[in-house]
């Protein structure tokens, strides 16, 4: 049986996996995004209803984090709309070690919904698809919390495990973490892009208060700088983070992807390529 499923977020780093891969298999997907018909939009609660309508199932993905101001009314909000769609499964992704994440992962929990809770930890693709792209091509990664062993985990292995999710119900009431093979730092990081890409790049460390120094001073909005201080400080900072998670094997039978494979599959892309402007 073939399923109606949203995907809100269905434009994003996981989000636009989950959908590949749901089309792939013969479900009908609707992404949940302002650009679509219906638009959805997390600022606006009147848009929430009409995304719903006729969805069997769905994958929340709140942009930009659980843990901002606003994350838990929001999702309180979708909840109570999604009940009263009658929705047969909700799929939250979270983050691992967040606890603010942890306030909207109890109002999904407590909803009277089926649902799975499926925590991730830093994505490898924040190096190529994010805010840490422009560093890598400059050559010069400067970041805090040196020390800080991070299971990196892919978006393709987040993805693969949120629709086991949606389409195994013996996975209802579970918790799934998901994360990479091996816990590594910054610098290995940037060693694995730069062998992967025969450039050389270097990191540096950095202290946090630096770090959001140089975000204000390049102008990012304060709510942006607000995120990225608090998920160094909070969720790197937080030991339950820098632990490696068995969930993907187990649910899979594979081994969770490696920095190393990622860097070397995106460095074959030219994605870490710095682009050389022609002379007029």
């Amino acid at each position: 049986m073939k399923d109606n499923i949203l995907v809100i977020g269905g434009t994003g780093k996981t989000g636009r996996r989950v959908v590949t891969s749901l089309r792939a298999l013969g479900h009908h997907v609707r992404i949940g995004s302002r650009s679509q018909t219906p638009a959805f939009n997390w600022d606006d609660p009147s848009t929430y209803a009409p995304v719903l309508e006729g969805m069997d199932k769905a994958y929340v993905v709140y942009s930009p984090d659980l843990a901002v101001p606003g994350a838990k009314d929001a999702i309180r909000a979708l909840v109570r709309e999604s009940r009263k769609a009658k929705l047969k499964k909700v799929v939250l992704l979270s983050g691992k070690g967040e606890r603010e994440a942890e306030a909207c992962e109890k109002i999904v929990a407590d909803s009277g919904l089926p649902y799975t809770l499926v925590r991730a930890s830093w994505f490898n693709q924040n190096f190529s698809e994010s805010f840490l792209l422009e560093p890598v091509l400059a050559g010069h990664v400067a970041l805090p919390m040196p020390d800080a062993a991070i299971p990196f985990v892919d978006a393709d292995d987040i993805a693969e495990v949120v629709v086991k999710a949606l389409l195994n119900d013996t996975l209802d009431g579970q918790t799934l973490e998901v994360t990479g093979p091996e816990k590594i730092t910054f610098a290995t990081v940037v060693r694995e892009i730069a062998r992967a890409t025969d450039r050389e790049i270097t990191y540096q460390a950095i202290s946090l208060e630096e770090y959001g120094r140089a975000l204000r001073n390049a102008r990012l909005p304060d709510d942006y700088v607000w995120l990225l201080e608090y998920l160094f400080r909070e969720v790197l900072g937080n030991d339950e983070n820098q632990t490696v998670s068995p969930d993907f094997e187990r649910l899979t039978g594979k081994q969770p992807t490696s920095f190393r494979e990622y860097a070397r599959r995106v460095a074959q892309t030219g994605v870490w390529s710095p682009k050389i402007v022609s002379p007029v």
